[in-house]
């Protein structure tokens, strides 16, 4: 059976504009991991900064129940749910000391600071919280984009879940769904979340996404960089490494080729799978002929993907000026 919701519905899963409207396009859904895909690919592929800023906007603090801008009725009720733990943990101590470094936290990067706080501790929440606010702004708001995401999931079950339950006033006649199914889904994600947010292996579902992935930006020009041609490679040969002195060409094999969008992103890079082939990848950059004015005629970053990272996901973006580049490990 096909489900429909409206955009106040995905509104109130994910609080940005452009997320709800193209779920809506989207829709419908033949079951809730096609919504989750789908919703994945929306908020990584479609929605932008903006975008990600404005469903930031509307989440509650964490260990306070307001946001800086309207939100649902139903999104305050999930909000107070998600951070019961962190509530029933917290101290006068703590909490004083949550709202200190939620306002530092806001003063340094412009949003709020955002985790999926189900079944998070305050005291594991002001551990994640300082240990985030040492990040660069770019490889934060990724990290805060990751999160709500996260949150975006679970609400997503929980929504499916109503439908099964028949207690979605939205809709005259529910579709039919497997409520134990919705379940199990729900507590998946709040187990991977949890697993995530303290270092154990990434979530075994599976991906939405391919496991490397990256993105170009113009750092001089304030702006992602489009058009940028962007290549992927595997060292082939296991018997030896790839050194700073050079080595025999032959052994890098393509794995996927791609052009920036108008967001920066590459497009699809390599096959979605579980579990990614440990070894050495190499993303090249053709930086020349996206401004042939750069130092650069080419950028290659490498990287190696060892045998207890094979379920984690890569993002190696680019950060990019005529006479300076610079990348990072985001998630």
């Amino acid at each position: 059976m096909e489900l429909r919701f409206d955009e106040k519905d995905f509104f109130t899963c994910c609080g940005s504009t452009r997320f709800a409207k193209e779920m809506v396009l989207a829709s419908p859904f033949s079951s809730l991991q096609d919504a989750l895909s789908t919703a994945r690919d929306i908020w990584f592929n479609k929605v932008d900064v903006n975008g990600w800023l404005e469903a930031f906007s509307v989440n509650f603090l964490i260990g306070e129940h307001r946001a800086s801008a309207p939100a649902t009725d139903l999104m305050a009720q999930w909000s107070k749910s998600e951070q019961s733990t962190a509530l029933a943990t917290a101290t006068d101590g703590t909490s004083q000391e949550l709202e200190e470094w939620n306002a530092r936290y806001r003063e340094k990067f412009g949003f709020i600071f955002m985790i999926c706080a189900t079944g998070r501790s305050t005291d594991e929440i002001l551990a994640e919280l300082k240990g985030r606010y040492q990040n660069r702004p770019l490889v934060e708001l990724e990290n805060a984009a990751q999160e709500q995401i996260k949150i975006t999931e679970l609400r997503l079950a929980r929504l499916f879940s109503s439908v099964a339950n028949g207690s979605s006033a939205t809709h005259k006649s529910p579709p039919t769904v497997d409520a134990e199914k919705a379940q199990d889904t729900i507590d998946g994600l709040v187990n991977a979340a949890s697993k995530d947010s303290i270092g154990d292996p990434v979530q075994s579902h599976t991906r939405t996404r391919p496991p490397i992935t990256t993105h170009v930006l113009d750092v001089s020009r304030g702006s992602p960089a489009t058009g940028v041609e962007v290549l992927l490679e595997k060292w082939a040969d296991t018997q030896s490494r790839p050194t700073f002195k050079g080595a025999d060409s032959s052994n890098w094999v393509v794995q996927g080729s791609s052009t920036t969008d108008s967001d920066g992103r590459s497009g699809q890079l390599m096959s979605i799978v579980d579990d990614i082939d440990p070894g050495i990848y190499r993303i090249s950059f053709d930086t020349g002929k996206y401004n042939p004015n750069c130092f650069f005629p080419y950028v290659s970053i490498v990287f190696e993907v060892q045998r207890s990272q094979t379920k984690q996901h890569f993002h190696v973006p680019l950060l990019l000026s005529p006479y300076s580049f610079s990348t990072y490990r985001g998630s």
